[in-house]
Formats: structure tokens, C-alpha cells, sequence
């Protein structure tokens, strides 16, 4: 017989801790269902008592209150005791039972009912006895249910709970002793055994101090920042606690207020009158006015900025700063244009960086700004920096500046606008002065005086000679803009090849190098050479003719340089700057550009490209025939216009100036082709020998062209023959005086000659198997003398006008192109003009 005891006794003592707890769990379920609504009332009277309801209503009301709340707890508190059962010990095992598959502790609790005396029946029984109290071996106690919400509807249980949390949070639970002191029949009292009164000493937001607590407050006086809120807040009846102190003005009393607030501006004393009154010795803490520092020198941050570091401090943080620039008149040089008073000019008044996130207690920042262009610039300053803090407190400091830091020209002819520029600023009366030296300058200018300059300068003289007496504040504006902006054309203008821009860094390096620049400014102007002499050895490497070495010419005294051997040139020509041995610094500057010289020469100087093809030679000889009838074309409209306007404005000053381009000199300096009668018919009859001479030389080209024998070389021919014809008819309208017919068959030749010029590098391209346009004709026009259009594009290789390149300037070009159509549309509606030049005009106008 199988013994099924020992299993069942050791798993069922497994389970007491398990009953044990499940039971407890029993407990916890039908003690929240039956006395949940006696802590939630419990918990909102006790909340009320600790918010001061207790005190805040009549004993008369109070007392009846408390005891029907007490009636009605313990009539919950019954009710609740009804509802609650303990659990049993059945119940716990039954609750445990359900939480396991196969119930275990029942099955271990039964007995077989039939098959007791059958072995094999035993057997069975025991191997299922050992298998459940395995089972119930794994045993653990379930959760208890404590949920209400089928019983509390309205979850009034969590109001009760809010409310407790509230007065934990915000209340005082010595109130609650109150309400036994509260008389029958008496209103609002204070309790004996609690204060009377509380207040508060709040320090203003931007000190980040916390508030003080005065009941907390036990020693005979304290300390607080001026602004700080004392307010004081009694619970008595009103007029009972009062106020008294000097540290700044008490409010009117007002016989309802239960609190009053004073503003403390001064150290005092501060007493509370009244039932547990205390006295108080209040001082002023220490709240010192901001400072701010310059750290170093006002620096140039190159190429224009002016740079300062300065460290502000403040006890509790800095708000606010500026930086107010102001010319110090006394520390400068008061020569040439400076001699007269300086014009009033309001100081500049700049606000200083501030910290984004962090503490402005201390602090360090960087001041960077462009005052380039403000008449103060280069020219000695007072610096005067001013911070501001919360309280209102101002730190201020001075610092007397040399120079205020601002862009610097190294082009002798831009410093020299510069500072016609900082004269005309700095006094109007120097107006009559500086029209004159801009004439000088303007007089047989150097050739970097272009017309992209000398055209503003120009208009700058007439603004300044235009007034009678005085020029306007609003001409000084607009002289001083247009020669600011003539230096800067001056000195950083766009130079056509790698040589010039070498060229000019090397002057701007050299004349910075006299001048005695700054440290950043020379290393500027350093990295600009190396830029630009990166740039132009690149250049002579691209321009190089390949060859086998044997039919270079003799090159005298060249040179072969690495690009290492030129940086540390560079490098030691910066080393000694920075040493102070100028003088060594400029010898090797020149040994340097000696140096480049002789590269230009071996490389790509003039000369220096090797032997032309053919086809390199039909093309400039093209390019030549094209500048000359396009010369020819312009000086047969100047005629056209002296022919008919004789005393047209300004054709006085050009009789006397320069002379058409490609037209003759008289022996006495005039223009031949400003005479009377004879003398037109004279000059057309030049022209014409003029417009001979030049199809003679296009007809001389064609018969040396190359490319023949290809679609686009006969075309090419072709569209040249075009041009022989335009030019031979041309030449006989010249000598009939027809001057408006030959500049209609001119302007045909020009289309054909760049037409011709096309098909030309298309066969060249052809024979050297490139593609189209990508010819030997190629990048061969001259650079000294560009071909361009009246908006300022330049003809491409063959010397097309239709190419891909934008018009010159943005919106300077359109505005010239407006301005040249509505000269003629001007021209075209004067009726008093002759015929001929009117019927000219309107074939132009046809064409827009």
C-alpha cells in the first residue's frame, strides 16, 4: 500500500505563509469596502481644520458643525463594522486554491472515494497527490482587490485624499488644536497656542535670494537687499496686529485688510505690534554698482571690423551695456582738411553683447563691428563703456583710442579718395577744397582709373561745385558714398588676369609694409599674395605651349621656382616683419617679384607663348579687321552727329579733348570733323579711305585662311566675302556723304565678320579633331584691348556679341541700357532733326 501522508503534510505546511497572507489580503478588500467613507471624511475635516475653518467661523456655528460631523462619522464607522466580515480560513484557501490550475490544495485535502483497496488504483492516486503538492508548492499569495470604483460611483474618495494632500502641502496642522479654544458665541479669535500673525521678507527676482520667513526669525535684526516686499499677515480681528517700521512707507491702515506690505528702502527698524509682537533691526545689504574693464587694446579685425574684449561684473548680473565712440578732437592731427571745426556729429552709441544663457554676475565678450564707413574711422576716439544692472546702477569707464579701428586702402589713389572722403565729412567748408583735388586726380588719370571710376568722380566734382554757397547735408552723404565706393573699385576691384592681382598684392603688401599696418593686417595682405600668386603660377602652367625643350629661344636670366622655394620666400619676408627689420623685408620683397618677372618671361610673358599656328594667326588678324571697323563704325555716327547738330551740348570740349578713337589730329589739336562744309566732306572722304583700307586688309586675310576645304571653313569664307561686299558699299556711301546708309552696311560687315570668326574655330576645332568652339581660336584676343558691346560685355573668342556672358554690373548695366534707349527714343521724337538721322534712329528703335 502506498503512503500518500508524508507528501500531503509537507505541502500543506508550505502553504501557511501563503494562506496567511492571502488572508491578510482578505482582510485589506473588506476593510477599504466597508470604511472607505470614513477616512474620506476624515481626511476633508481634517483638511478643512488645517486650512483654518476651525477659526474662520462663529463658536455659535462651529460647535454644532463638529457635532454633526461627529455624528455622522460614527454613524459610517457602525455601518462599516456591519459590512465587514473576517475572513476565514476557508475563504483564504479557497482564494489561494483558485490561483493555480488544477486546484492542488483541494485535491490535496480529498480522499479517494472508490478503488481504496486496489493497488493499482493506490498507485494512480499517489503519483497524482505527489504531482499536486509539487504543485502547490509554487504557491504565492494573490493581490487584494482594492478597487472602489463600483462602490464610490462618484470617486468621492479621491476629493477626501486630494484634500489631505493639500493641507500637507499648503496648511497647518496646529490649527486644528483651535477648534477647542473656539468661545460659544464668539467670532474670529486667535488660537493661544498658535502664532497670531505671519510674515514674509520677499528679496526682488533678479537678487535670486529666497524669501525670509519672520516668525522664523529669532536673532535681533537681519539683513535684506533694498526693494525687498515685508509684508505681514494677521489672524486676529482687524487692527489688532499692526505694522511699525521706518524702512520705507506704510500703507494707509484699512480696517478690513488683514495684511499689509512695505517696500524697504533704507535699513530701519521693523516691528510687529500686537499679541506675540516681535522687533527687528533690518540693514541694508550691500548691492554695488556694476564695473566693466577693457581686456587689452581696441583692435582691427581684419579686413574691416573693429574688435574689443572687455569683462563686465555685477553682484547679482549685469542687464544691460553699450559702448558710446566719440571723437577725440584733441588728440588729433589737425592738419589739411582738418584744420577747420569739425561739423556737430552725434557720438556712436553701440550696444554690447550680452551672455545668451548662464550667470551675468561675471562675464567675458567680444565687441566686433564695422565702423568703416562712419566718418570716425581711422581717426582718434574716446571709448567709453557703460553696463546697467537690475537696480538701476550704472558702471561706466573710459579709454582714450589712438585710432578707431577701420578698413585700411594700401592703393595710393583709393587712401587718397579715402581721405578727400574724410575731409568732405568732416566740414562742408572743405567742399570747394576737395572738388579741386578731385580734379587734379581726374586730370590725365593713371591708367587704373577707369571709367568705372572716373565716371563717379566726375559726378562727385559737379555735386560739389553745384552749390552756390554751401553743399547740402544730403550731397555730403552722397559724395562721400560715391568715393567709398570709387576706393573700394580702387582696391579690391576685379583685375582681368593673375599677373594684376599678383601686382597689386605685392603694392598693397609693400605700401602696407611703409604705412607701418598692423600685425593682422600684414598677414591679410600675406595670405592675399599667396593667393594670387597661386593663382598666376596655375595661369603661366595652363598658358605654357608644350614642347621638347629644343626650340625655346635664348631667356637670358631665367629662373626655375618651385612653389615650396616661393613659400618660403614668403614665410621669411613675414618672419622679418614681424621682427621689425623692415628694411630687409622690402629687398627681399623686390628679389621676389624679380623673381616672378622672370617666370612671367620663361613661362608666359609676352613673346614668350612660342611660335603661332596659322589659324592662331587668321584668328587675331580676324579679331583686328573687327576692333578697326567697329572703331570706324563709331566714329562715322560721331560724324553723323557733328554733321547735323553743329552746336549740340559738350561737342566744344571733345573738339578739344581726345580726338574719335581711330580719327585724325589736326596740326592745331582739333577734330577735322568739326568743321563746316569742306571740312565734313573732307573727313566723310577719310572715312572712307578708312573703310578701304580695311576690306583691302580683309580681302589680304582671306586668301592666307586656313580650314578650307571643310563645310564650316567654305562657310566661314563665305559669310567673309559678305563682309568684303558690306565694306566696299559702305566706302562708296562714305564718299557720297551718305553716312546713315554706310553705318547700316558697317553694322551688316561686323555681323558677317564675327559670323565668318565662328565657322572659322569650328573648322579649326575640326582639323585638331576638338569639339566645336574649342578651337585654336581659343583664348587668344588680346587682353589689353577687349572688344565690348555698349552694356559692357565683352565679345568672346571669335568675336561674337551673342555669348553666354551676363550683362556687366547687375543693375548698373540695366540702367545704362535704359538710359541709352531713351536717349534715342528722345532723339527720335525731335522733329527738327534732319531726315536722314531721323529715319536712322527709328531702324534702331525697330530692334527693341
Amino acid at each position: 500500500m502506498t503512503d500518500t501522508t508524508g507528501p500531503k503534510d509537507g505541502a500543506l505546511k508550505r502553504l501557511i505563509w501563503p494562506l496567511r497572507l492571502t488572508r491578510l489580503g482578505l482582510v485589506a478588500e473588506r476593510a477599504v469596502r466597508a470604511f472607505w467613507p470614513v477616512w474620506t471624511l476624515a481626511f476633508i475635516v481634517l483638511a478643512g481644520l488645517a486650512f483654518g475653518a476651525g477659526t474662520a467661523v462663529p463658536g455659535n456655528v462651529a460647535w454644532p458643525a463638529l457635532g454633526l460631523l461627529g455624528l455622522i462619522f460614527l454613524g459610517l464607522l457602525v455601518l462599516g463594522f456591519i459590512r465587514f466580515k473576517m475572513p476565514t480560513r476557508d475563504e483564504a484557501l479557497e482564494r489561494l486554491d483558485r490561483t493555480m490550475p488544477g486546484r492542488p490544495i483541494t485535491t490535496l485535502l480529498d480522499t479517494p472515494a472508490v478503488g481504496g483497496r486496489d493497488a493499482a488504483s493506490r498507485s494512480v492516486w499517489a503519483t497524482h497527490i505527489s504531482r499536486m503538492a509539487e504543485r502547490a508548492a509554487s504557491a504565492r499569495a494573490p493581490e487584494p482587490d482594492l478597487r472602489l470604483s463600483s462602490r464610490d460611483p462618484y470617486a468621492l474618495r479621491y476629493i477626501g485624499a486630494t484634500a489631505l494632500a493639500m493641507a500637507v502641502l499648503f496648511g497647518a496642522f496646529g490649527r486644528v488644536a483651535d477648534v477647542g479654544n473656539v468661545p460659544l458665541g464668539a467670532g474670529p479669535a486667535t488660537a493661544s497656542s498658535g502664532p497670531s500673525w505671519e510674515g514674509w521678507v520677499e528679496p526682488p527676482l533678479y537678487t535670486g535670494l529666497p524669501s525670509l520667513y519672520l516668525n522664523d526669525i529669532l536673532a535681533d535684526g537681519f539683513d535684506a537687499p533694498l526693494g525687498s516686499e515685508v509684508t505681514l499677515r494677521s489672524y486676529g480681528q482687524p487692527g489688532e496686529i499692526t505694522l511699525r517700521t521706518d524702512i520705507g512707507p506704510v500703507p494707509e491702515p484699512d480696517p478690513n485688510a488683514y495684511a499689509q506690505t512695505v517696500v524697504m528702502e533704507q535699513g530701519g527698524t521693523l516691528a510687529v505690534d500686537g499679541p506675540g509682537g516681535r522687533e527687528w533691526l533690518v540693514s541694508v545689504r550691500p548691492d554695488a554698482a556694476p564695473t566693466v574693464t577693457l581686456e587689452g587694446e581696441v583692435e582691427g579685425d581684419a579686413p574691416a571690423s573693429m574688435q574689443f574684449t572687455f569683462t563686465a561684473m555685477d553682484d547679482y548680473g549685469v542687464r544691460s551695456g553699450t559702448a558710446t565712440i566719440r571723437l577725440n578732437v584733441d588728440a588729433m592731427d589737425r592738419r589739411h582738411g582738418l584744420i577747420v571745426d569739425p561739423e556737430p556729429r552725434a557720438a556712436i552709441v553701440l550696444d554690447l553683447p550680452m551672455p545668451f544663457r548662464g550667470d551675468r554676475a561675471e562675464f567675458t565678450e567680444v565687441m566686433l563691428e564695422d565702423l568703416s564707413e562712419h566718418p570716425f574711422a581711422n581717426l582718434p576716439v574716446t571709448l567709453t563703456l557703460t553696463v546697467t544692472d537690475d537696480a538701476g546702477q550704472i558702471g561706466t569707464v573710459s579709454y582714450d583710442v589712438a585710432r578707431l579701428p577701420g578698413r585700411r586702402f594700401f592703393d595710393p589713389l583709393a587712401n587718397a579718395l579715402v581721405e578727400i572722403r574724410r575731409d568732405i565729412l568732416w566740414s562742408r567748408e572743405n567742399a570747394t577744397r576737395s572738388a579741386r583735388l578731385l580734379r587734379a586726380i581726374t586730370h590725365l588719370p593713371e591708367p587704373d582709373l577707369h571709367e568705372g571710376v572716373y565716371l563717379p568722380l566726375r559726378s562727385a566734382i559737379n555735386r560739389l561745385e553745384s552749390a552756390i554757397d554751401f553743399i547740402s547735408e544730403d550731397t555730403q552723404e552722397q559724395v562721400a558714398e560715391i568715393l567709398w565706393e570709387a576706393a573700394l573699385e580702387l582696391e579690391l576691384g576685379d583685375l582681368s588676369s593673375a599677373l594684376e592681382r599678383l601686382q597689386r598684392a605685392q603694392e598693397r603688401l609693400a605700401e602696407a609694409m611703409r604705412r607701418g599696418a598692423s600685425d593682422e593686417e600684414i598677414a591679410q595682405l600675406m595670405q592675399e599674395m599667396r593667393e594670387a600668386m597661386n593663382e598666376y603660377i596655375q595661369e603661366q602652367a595652363r598658358n605654357a605651349e608644350p614642347g621638347d625643350g629644343t626650340d625655346q629661344p635664348d631667356r637670358g636670366e631665367s629662373q626655375e621656382l618651385s612653389m615650396s622655394d616661393l613659400e618660403e620666400m614668403l614665410q621669411r619676408i613675414e618672419e622679418l616683419m614681424q621682427e621689425g627689420r623692415m628694411a630687409e623685408a622690402m629687398e627681399m620683397m623686390q628679389a621676389l617679384q624679380q623673381m616672378l618677372e622672370n617666370l612671367e618671361f620663361t613661362q608666359g610673358g609676352e613673346g614668350g607663348d612660342g611660335p603661332q599656328t596659322p589659324g592662331q594667326e587668321a584668328m587675331e588678324g580676324l579679331q583686328d579687321t573687327l576692333r578697326g571697323q567697329q572703331g570706324l563704325s563709331d566714329d562715322s555716327f560721331q560724324e553723323l552727329q557733328d554733321q547735323f547738330n553743329p552746336n549740340r551740348p559738350g561737342q566744344q570740349s571733345e573738339q578739344q579733348g581726345e580726338a574719335p578713337q581711330g580719327g585724325q589730329t589736326g596740326e592745331d589739336g582739333e577734330n577735322p570733323g568739326a568743321g563746316q562744309g569742306g571740312d565734313n566732306e573732307e573727313n566723310a572722304g577719310s572715312l572712307a579711305d578708312r573703310q578701304e583700307q580695311l576690306r583691302r586688309q580683309l580681302e589680304q586675310q582671306q586668301s592666307q585662311l586656313p580650314g578650307t576645304g571643310t563645310e564650316a571653313g567654305d562657310e566661314a569664307m563665305r559669310q567673309l566675302d559678305d563682309a568684303g561686299r558690306a565694306m566696299e558699299e559702305a566706302a562708296e556711301a562714305l564718299e557720297r556723304g551718305d553716312i546713315a546708309e554706310a553705318l547700316d552696311l558697317q553694322s551688316e560687315a561686323m555681323e558677317a565678320i564675327r559670323e565668318g570668326m565662328t565657322q572659322l574655330g569650328e573648322a579649326l576645332a575640326q582639323e585638331q579633331g576638338a569639339d566645336p568652339g574649342q578651337g585654336q581660336a581659343e583664348g587668344n584676343m588680346a587682353e589689353s584691348r577687349p572688344l565690348e558691346d555698349p552694356l559692357g560685355r565683352q565679345a568672346g573668342n571669335n568675336g561674337a556679341f551673342g555669348s553666354d556672358e551676363g550683362l556687366e554690373g547687375g543693375e548698373d548695366a540695366r540702367e545704362r541700357a535704359r538710359e541709352l534707349l531713351d536717349i534715342l527714343r528722345d532723339r527720335a521724337a525731335d522733329q527738327g532733326r534732319p531726315e536722314v538721322e531721323l529715319d536712322y534712329l527709328r531702324r534702331l528703335l525697330d530692334q527693341f
